[in-house]
């Protein structure tokens, strides 16, 4: 079966709004082949480009890619020195291409501790992209969800400082309206590779309903096929939201 009959047999009412990515093992990869790990990180660069490419293809809404969490700031200095650089190259490289596939970028996250010429390509690349109305690609760079949280709940304290808002008066939506990606659909499917089985901090509040997909693949070797097995999966996932499995299959009669 080829991947575009394969793709073709996913019902697109069935597919995620929203698919987030946690994309692991990079280091990994390179070190099983005696390379620098920075090797592996260059390697993933196609895996994203491939993921993005189908994604889109499908009509995925939002694409989600954890490129660089708050916490990754603790690697080794030259690590993440090349990771700055890397990260400098891929957006001149391929903001063009995202442009001319209609794709909007987005890098979400707290851009302030990264060099200003690299605040400056971001700057670019997202005005390059802003009116596009295809896929939107988050690029989740020195982020963190519990940071994501804290920023809306200063927000929210703001509001009641001012008078706008009593503490008894917030609700779930209050905070939610002053997320990073409020204006977009909440995760529902995240998928994480290189076989580690947790979350790591990401989009903590957006994900709370997702269904979460772990794969032993490193994240290099991630490509069209694994996204559509991943799809596969969802697509036979029964989504309860907290219901039963009867109440469910009710509204479905």
């Amino acid at each position: 079966m080829t991947e575009h009959t394969l793709a073709e047999q996913l019902p697109s009412d069935a597919l995620p709004k929203h698919i987030a990515v946690i994309m692991d093992g990079n280091g990994r990869w390179a070190q099983a082949r005696g390379k620098a790990r920075v090797f592996g990180h260059k390697a993933g660069v196609d895996a994203v480009r491939k993921t993005v490419s189908e994604a889109s293809r499908l009509g995925i809404e939002v694409l989600s890619l954890f490129a660089f969490s708050s916490e990754n700031w603790r690697r080794p200095e030259d690590e993440v020195s090349v990771l700055m650089e890397l990260f400098i190259t891929v957006l001149g490289r391929e903001v063009k291409r995202l442009h001319k596939n209609n794709i909007q970028l987005r890098v979400v996250g707290d851009v302030s501790r990264f060099s200003k010429r690299l605040q400056n390509k971001i700057e670019e690349a997202q005005n390059l992209t802003a009116n596009n109305r295809g896929m939107v690609l988050n690029i989740c760079a020195n982020y963190g969800g519990q940071w994501d949280i804290v920023q809306a709940a200063q927000a929210v304290a703001r509001k009641v400082q001012t008078g706008e808002l009593t503490p008894d008066d917030i609700q779930e939506t209050d905070i939610a309206q002053h997320l990073t990606m409020a204006d977009l659909p909440n995760v529902d499917l995240m998928i994480r590779t290189s076989g580690e089985c947790r979350i790591s901090n990401f989009m903590l509040w957006q994900a709370a309903y997702a269904e979460l997909y772990f794969t032993d693949l490193f994240w290099p070797d991630f490509d069209e096929r694994a996204l559509q097995d991943a799809l596969y999966w969802f697509v036979h996932r029964e989504r309860r939201f907290g219901c039963t499995g009867e109440q469910v299959q009710a509204t479905h009669v």
